[in-house]
């Protein structure tokens, strides 16, 4: 039986970026798995869900996340986000926004470009570089948290 079980682990990791043990690894270490950097989701993720057939996930926080990254861009995270995930792609998204102007829109989907994101709201589109996100934003505060400003 335990043989039957490698076996089935081994054809598992090798047809998808998936792992048999997948209960243990955070949130944030899937992301990784599928070519992600972990500063797509900021600190506080509770818990997560993963179908590694479909795709389809859930991430859980505590409560709504609001922060700001380069003074320019206001983002906020619904207490569930929903969506696919697929190799270098989340889409199908729910749950993420980015504030352009003074209009909250949705972001629907984020596809790794080589070492660029691009971040889609609709037909619009922004392009970020991959390392802007190495860190997981706070909420509140971004990455910019403890920062202050002597006057």
């Amino acid at each position: 039986m335990a043989t039957l079980a490698a076996i089935l682990c081994l054809i598992l990791i090798h047809s998808t970026p998936s792992f048999c043990s997948i209960e243990s690894r955070t949130a944030y270490e899937v992301l990784e798995d599928y070519d992600f950097p972990i500063g797509l989701l900021p600190k506080g993720v509770t818990g997560y869900d993963l179908n590694i057939t479909t795709g389809k996930f859930s991430v859980y926080f505590d409560h709504t996340c609001s922060f700001s990254i380069e003074s320019s861009y206001h983002l906020k995270y619904k207490p569930t986000v929903k969506g696919y995930l697929s190799n270098g792609k989340l889409y199908g998204l729910v749950g993420i926004y980015a504030r352009l102007f003074l209009v909250w829109k949705e972001i629907v989907e984020i596809v790794r470009s080589g070492d660029e994101l691009v971040f889609s709201v609709g037909v619009l589109s922004s392009i970020s570089p991959i390392h802007h996100f190495d860190e997981s934003p706070q909420c509140g505060c971004g990455f910019n948290c403890g920062m202050a400003i002597d006057m």
